[in-house]
């Protein structure tokens, strides 16, 4: 299950994501907001990054005007790996060597037609594991030392 968040400045490309992810009969469950207006994209990356973080939803994708925003909220929360791309390459890099459980995304800085494929990257991308598993469970007993 994909957990989805966004603010209004990432609304209207959310819904291109969800349309993408009912196009690939992928389950998500959308945490908001719900509409353009104007809201804190704090409590909707909360939210959502909770929902991962207990096992409720495996990953997920976050949307706000810049992407940068969104992706420090959720990763204040322990488990989270938010990593915001802004391409392919990042989105696949982030997955393979970071094991990031979260892509935030920039409305307003990515064009509909990238922020898709890198979605699509993302989702598809396995984690390397490996020598990559030893930086991931440093990052994870950071979460711990809270």
């Amino acid at each position: 299950m994909i957990a989805l968040a966004c603010d209004h400045g990432g609304y209207g490309l959310m819904q291109k994501i969800k349309e993408f992810l009912e196009l690939h009969e992928l389950a998500y469950k959308d945490f908001g907001t719900f509409s353009t207006e104007s809201c804190d994209y704090p409590e909707f990356a909360a939210r959502a990054a909770r929902a991962i973080s207990s096992g409720e939803c495996d990953k997920g994708i976050f949307i706000c005007s810049t992407g940068i925003g969104i992706s420090i909220a959720a990763n204040k929360t322990p488990g989270i790996r938010a990593a915001l791309c802004t391409d392919t390459y990042m989105a696949e890099m982030t997955k393979r060597h970071n094991d990031a459980n979260v892509l935030a995304l920039g409305a307003h800085v990515t064009a509909e037609v990238t922020a898709l494929r890198i979605a699509e990257v993302f989702l598809n991308t396995e984690f390397e594991g490996g020598r990559h598993s030893r930086r991931v469970n440093m990052l994870n007993a950071m979460d711990e030392s809270k």
